[in-house]
């Protein structure tokens, strides 16, 4: 049985302390069936990670994205941005994912930010432009996006959350 350190997630936000306890089990069948499908499309000069790597951006601010994309690299400290960012929402991360998250990711260059609903099969796809994330897209179910960042892949919410 998995200890409460575990599957407990400790971030921290301008010097904030963030805490996620333990997340339902659909928010974990998300963030897997991501991981393989970003992994199989994936070059092999990048690197699929899920909660395995700190994208630590300045001294007061760690964060641990369900998944994010990066060049390879030896250590599991990121100071430089990920490709992506995927946060998989659930009740008790929502306003943090969706406003807090999304508000650091963009101040610190991350260039694609993704946010994956299992409950609602809705899948968003943020890039980052001059002035902030733009949405390019706001999938439902088997509703289908290609994109090319990172790289090239087709996206499918229903295929993610079941």
């Amino acid at each position: 049985m998995p200890t409460a350190e575990a599957t407990t997630r400790y971030e921290v936000a301008d010097g904030r302390l963030l805490v996620t306890g333990p997340q339902p089990p659909a928010h974990q069948t998300a963030v897997l069936a991501l991981m393989v499908q970003l992994k199989q499309a994936c070059p092999p000069d990048l690197l699929v990670a899920v909660d395995s790597i700190d994208f630590r951006p300045t001294l007061n601010t760690s964060l641990r994205p369900d998944v994010l994309v990066c060049h390879r690299t030896p250590t599991s400290l990121l100071t430089t941005p990920p490709l992506l960012a995927v946060e998989v929402l659930s009740p008790t991360t929502r306003t943090t994912d969706v406003v807090l998250k999304r508000t650091l990711y963009e101040t610190h260059g991350v260039p694609s930010y993704w946010l994956l609903d299992p409950t609602t099969q809705e899948l968003t796809i943020l890039s980052l432009t001059p002035t902030g994330y733009t949405c390019q897209a706001v999938l439902q179910s088997e509703e289908s996006f290609d994109t090319t960042d990172p790289f090239p892949i087709t996206l499918t919410p229903a295929t993610l959350t079941n």
